[in-house]
């Protein structure tokens, strides 16, 4: 019998939906795209428009070939790629090399892998979306210029193996700037008055505000040492007196289901995942794990998308699934905090969310991987609360003065959790104040009064979760690209992350001072946001793609000869160690490569010695009389090893202390938390722990 076949990006997925279709359909896979540019080439017809030379990527050819025949032999063909524009231009791409009618109903589309998502799908197939293609397209030549002009300059310029790219060097941008500013930071001076007062031996704080002076109240900056002595010196100590008590109620709204880009933030500050992990993670439990009894099942929806928007049929389950689990009091009622904005509202696509809410984390925890189970937890965790209540709160705000000087405590009570029963974010855990029962002109004793001197401080490095909040809060790039973004930066060595925190390179800075002095009207955040505005219309179909490109082009040609006229070559000098090479003798020299910096000898090519820069931490082994050196792993991740490695085997993934454990004498590790840093004892069994102060 003659079958339908289905084509989709990946194996993974193939086997899932081949499942759910039976025996009518064939499913195969494309992984990923079949046809590009060609990499040796600009691959661009400048002058006939800015035609793209499409061909066949290496290696492919076999499975296009078996494509092909399957395709002939098929009763019906349907392209069942990602529901975005990559997914669409791959189907594109797809019908090209099929030879199939792009305006027939071919397409199939849906953003999650269920029974009931695959069969609803199949049944309403369309033709391709030319516009989503050509927004692709746009994307895919712009990438292109930019790349495959700016980079050669680069390499004529500074050093091979460079390069820069559209939303890249925006990137490294973002962070040089940001180290220019903590660079350039001034400390100014600032002072806080704190008064631990009390009634009935219930203790609480209160701050200095200001003055309140004819019923009116004056907040005041302290910020010099004199100012606050002259303000202790006109506080009463025996005369601390409510002025007036407002109780209220403060409600707190649950938070719209993951985006693509809110997703990467919270698994960044919540699990310390990378982008790269959980957009891997989050493709799994998409594509469908085993759930044995239940077969392979998608657990997600698709998980890149901008939108918070949910399907009523989701919402509905959700709402019975929160009246039988926690309460008819717990249940919003069935609505949809998403954005209401009218491109939202128009969007095919849901928010992620769980594609069952039945099944719940604890209850498929055992067909899970560790890190699965997390990610799949916080997005179940955030969808159900996105379905609740408000949080309500029980409000104190007590003004208290002390002659002219006004002091304000401020409380709260959670009375009802609503949505944090299910969900809180990372970086507010529900925080109570505590305040005895206080009524107008009640005189409070004082316990202490607390000035404190603080200095305001520089803004912070960017991490992960930071740097991709302000890249989509000023449009730079889409979510979908993050990630690669970051891994990118990362491996030209412009940037390096250390303790979480993202530091430029003088590589790094280099390069992006020659990118802004010669492309400044393009490497910037503006313009790259505009032109995501501009692809967002292609897509639209509002504006012709090669329009776009064709405006962007005139400028950046013109900029690019005037950076190849003026820029001279640049030499930069490796920086010289302290470590003596022992086959010649002389000081070897910083060099970067492919898996970070070692140490070469200067005399090359007649002298080919190089090394292992040694990152010693000032520990001994505990194994041997060598030192612990700090290591990175091919995956980037950190752990630490023997000098006298291969000859001693100590490895850990925690970092050794020095001192050794009171109660077994085995050697002690730090164990790093979000809280705070502990010593542990590496013998499980004896369990010894201490926090680091």
């Amino acid at each position: 019998m003659t079958k339908n076949l289905l084509i989709v990006e990946s194996p993974a997925k193939s086997k899932t939906i081949g499942k759910i279709l039976g025996r009518n359909y064939k499913v195969v896979a494309s992984v990923g795209h079949i046809r590009d540019l060609p990499k040796s080439t600009l691959g661009i017809d400048i002058e006939n428009n800015f035609e793209p030379r499409y061909i066949n990527i290496r290696g492919k050819g076999p499975l296009i070939k078996e494509l092909k025949k399957e395709a002939k032999g098929a009763k019906k063909v349907f392209l069942a790629t990602d529901p975005d524009r990559e997914g669409e231009a791959i189907s594109w791409h797809l019908a090209h090399i099929l030879d199939l009618d792009t305006n027939e109903n071919i397409r199939v589309e849906f953003n999650e892998i269920t029974k009931d998502a695959i069969k609803s799908a199949i049944k309403k197939p369309r033709p391709i979306d030319s516009n989503l293609v050509d927004a692709q397209q746009a994307r895919r030549v712009l990438d292109r210029l930019v790349g495959y002009k700016i980079s050669p300059l680069l390499w004529k310029k500074i050093r091979k193996g460079l390069s820069a790219g559209r939303v890249q060097s925006v990137t490294v941008k973002l962070i040089c700037d940001r180290e220019e500013e903590i660079d350039n930071f001034i400390p100014k001076e600032y002072w806080t008055i704190k008064a631990n007062l009390s009634k009935d031996k219930e203790i609480f704080e209160a701050n200095f505000i200001g003055k309140y002076i004819d019923n009116k109240e004056t907040k005041i900056e302290i910020s010099s040492e004199e100012e606050v002595n002259e303000i202790i010196k006109s506080i009463d100590e025996d005369n601390f007196k409510v002025l007036d008590v407002k109780r209220g109620q403060r409600k707190r709204k649950p938070y719209s289901p993951y985006t693509t880009s809110t997703l990467q933030q919270d698994a960044s500050k919540k699990l310390g995942f990378t982008t790269k992990k959980t957009m891997s993670l989050a493709q799994q439990l998409y594509e469908g794990i085993d759930l044995k009894k239940d077969g392979t099942t998608g657990l997600i929806t698709y998980m890149r998308t901008d939108s918070t928007r949910v399907s009523k049929e989701a919402i509905d389950i959700a709402k019975d699934y929160i009246i039988n689990k926690f309460g008819k009091e717990y249940s919003n009622g069935g609505k949809n905090y998403g954005n209401k904005s009218k491109k939202e509202t128009q969007d095919a696509h849901e928010g992620i969310r769980p594609t069952n809410v039945t099944l719940a984390p604890d209850d498929i925890k055992d067909f899970l991987s560790k890190d699965q189970y997390k990610l799949y937890k916080l997005i179940w965790d955030r969808f159900v609360g996105s379905q609740m209540k408000e949080a309500l709160y029980d409000t104190l705000n007590v003004n208290i003065l002390s002659n002219d000087n006004l002091f304000r405590a401020t409380g709260s009570k959670l009375v009802f959790p609503g949505f944090l029963k299910v969900y809180i974010t990372a970086d507010e855990e529900i925080k109570e104040m505590k305040i005895p029962n206080l009524v107008e002109d009640d005189i409070l004793k004082v316990e202490d009064i607390v000035p404190k001197q603080n200095f305001t401080q520089p803004p912070s490095r960017y991490t992960e979760a930071s740097l991709i909040k302000v890249l989509e809060e000023l449009g730079v790039g889409r979510p979908s690209t993050y990630a690669p973004t970051i891994a990118t930066i990362l491996a030209r060595n412009y940037v390096v992350l250390e303790k979480k925190q993202f530091y430029p390179t003088d590589l790094g800075k280099l390069v992006n001072e020659i990118l802004i002095e010669y492309f400044d009207n393009i490497i910037n955040e503006e313009f790259t946001a505009e032109l995501e505005e501009k692809l967002d219309k292609i897509a639209e179909g509002e504006i012709s793609w090669k329009n776009v490109v064709n405006d962007f082009y005139g400028d950046f040609h013109t900029y690019l000869i005037k950076a190849e006229e003026e820029v001279d070559k640049i030499e930069i000098k490796d920086e010289v160690s302290d470590v003596i090479c022992e086959k010649c003798g002389k000081n070897m020299v910083v060099k970067h490569g492919k898996f970070g910096k070692f140490l070469a000898c200067p005399g090359y090519p007649e002298c080919k010695n190089t090394k292992p820069i040694l990152d010693e931490i000032n520990v001994k082994c505990p194994k041997c009389d060598g030192m612990i050196v700090r290591k990175r792993s091919k995956k980037g991740r950190t752990f630490y090893g023997c000098t006298n490695y291969p000859e001693c085997d100590f490895v850990s993934w925690d970092e050794p202390v020095e001192e050794k454990c009171p109660n077994c004498s085995e050697y002690m590790i730090i164990k790093r938390n979000k809280k705070n840093d502990i010593i542990k004892c590496s013998n499980k069994e004896c369990g010894y722990t201490k926090t680091i102060e």
